[in-house]
């Protein structure tokens, strides 16, 4: 009697599985697909690639119109990726997400996409991607796949959960994408490419550590070793002004931009910097990390758009 109990237990159970599963294939969308990308971020990403991309082409003297097809496959393969790499740190993330206010509508936490449909998703579109980047250089491919499993493996997987370095780490892997760009066109890499990585290098800890003060709480309840949550807000506030301070004279490593670029750089540095350091006089922490966050956006895309003006006259 027992054993019949328990193997009607076993088939109903199967039976509410295989029934949970097939609503959640139903309820899926291809905007679902679209939320575990990140779209925001493969955006924010698809533009240093396009700024790599475009000059490597000017400082080589190659004409992206004579180059249609390398570009269209660096940057869908960016695109791809990129997307990739958002997707499978959904898949990472989905134990802590619920937790987490802004990640609480994600699909992964809804249940309108399940576990292995995230993973095959995240691996197929990233195989594709580097596909793609192949088809434009060998380098540009090699750059991405490194770039990728930092991002996957070394920052969501390991050190996200384990120490505050996380953001330095991560930080590795958001600076890939414009040698990704340069080296579609110049797989050598000239050293303004070294350069472009190096400034979006810099420019990844001050903003992610402002995230990180406006969302400490949620950091805490999930068990996130931010800055903010193991070393306080005055260390952090420390940390940013540090690396505003330094991203100064990084910007200017990128002489040959000319005049133009070079002041817009002092002037939106230096900006920062004095934005950075007001917060030691105001009394709102958060007020403040949510002024740096907006400023380093501005920052980052003013930048980036002098970079293009500049090179187009």
């Amino acid at each position: 009697m027992e054993k019949t109990s328990t193997a009607s237990e076993t088939a109903n159970w199967i039976e509410d599985s295989i029934e949970h599963t097939n609503k959640s294939v139903a309820r899926a969308s291809w905007k679902d697909y679209v939320a575990i990308t990140k779209t925001g971020i493969v955006i924010s990403n698809l533009i240093t690639v396009f700024v790599g991309l475009f000059l490597a082409a000017y400082y080589t003297g190659t004409s992206l119109i004579q180059e249609p097809l390398t570009a269209i496959a660096a940057l869908l393969g960016s695109t791809l990726i990129l997307a990739g790499g958002c997707s499978l740190n959904n898949y990472i993330d989905r134990d802590i997400d619920p937790i987490m206010d802004r990640t609480q509508d994600r699909p992964t936490v809804s249940g309108t996409l399940l576990p292995d449909q995230v993973l095959k998703f995240g691996l197929s579109i990233s195989i594709a991607g580097t596909t793609l980047l192949a088809l434009a250089s060998l380098s540009a491919a090699l750059i991405g796949v490194v770039g990728l499993v930092v991002y996957v493996v070394l920052y969501s997987m390991w050190t996200k959960r384990t120490t505050t370095l996380n953001t330095i780490v991560g930080s590795f892997a958001g600076a890939a994408p414009p040698l990704i760009g340069w080296a579609a066109i110049d797989p050598s890499l000239h050293p303004l490419a070294w350069s472009l990585f190096l400034l979006m290098f810099v420019w990844q800890p001050p903003h992610f550590l402002a995230l990180a003060m406006k969302r400490s709480d949620e950091y805490k309840a999930a068990g996130i070793p931010m800055l903010p949550v193991v070393a306080g807000f005055a260390v952090t506030k420390r940390q940013i002004v540090l690396y505003t301070a330094t991203i100064i004279p990084v910007s200017l490593l990128l002489v040959p931009f000319g005049t133009v670029y070079m002041l817009v750089a002092l002037v939106m540095g230096g900006g920062w910097l004095a934005l950075g350091l007001a917060g030691y006089k105001m009394n709102d922490d958060i007020k403040w990390a949510r002024l740096m966050f907006v400023y380093s956006l501005n920052y980052f895309m003013i930048l980036f758009i002098v970079m293009i003006i500049v090179h187009m006259f």
